[in-house]
């Protein structure tokens, strides 16, 4: 995690916490279309916005959570993830 960009392990914490969160698409179910998480049921993943500075929209970070407490982080819109925490 102390790798991470300070905005992301404030979404961590906001996800811990379970919000408030910024954005109303935070907490929505990652569907894994692009199929490089470990595959599980659909609505087992939620995605939530790392805000990314100087970025006029969500940007193109986020963490991936798992129901399992698995957390997954993309800084490239869910081209590639990197596990953060089991």
């Amino acid at each position: 995690v102390s790798h991470l960009p300070p905005e992301a392990r404030v979404t961590l914490q906001l996800i811990e916490e379970r919000g408030p969160f910024p954005y109303s698409r935070d907490g929505a179910v990652f569907h894994n279309y692009e199929g490089l998480l470990p595959n599980k049921a659909d609505g087992y993943y939620r995605e939530y916005t790392v805000e990314t500075p100087g970025s006029s929209d969500r940007g193109a970070r986020r963490i991936v959570a798992g129901r399992g407490d698995e957390r997954y982080y993309t800084d490239d819109h869910y081209n590639s993830f990197r596990l953060v925490m089991e």
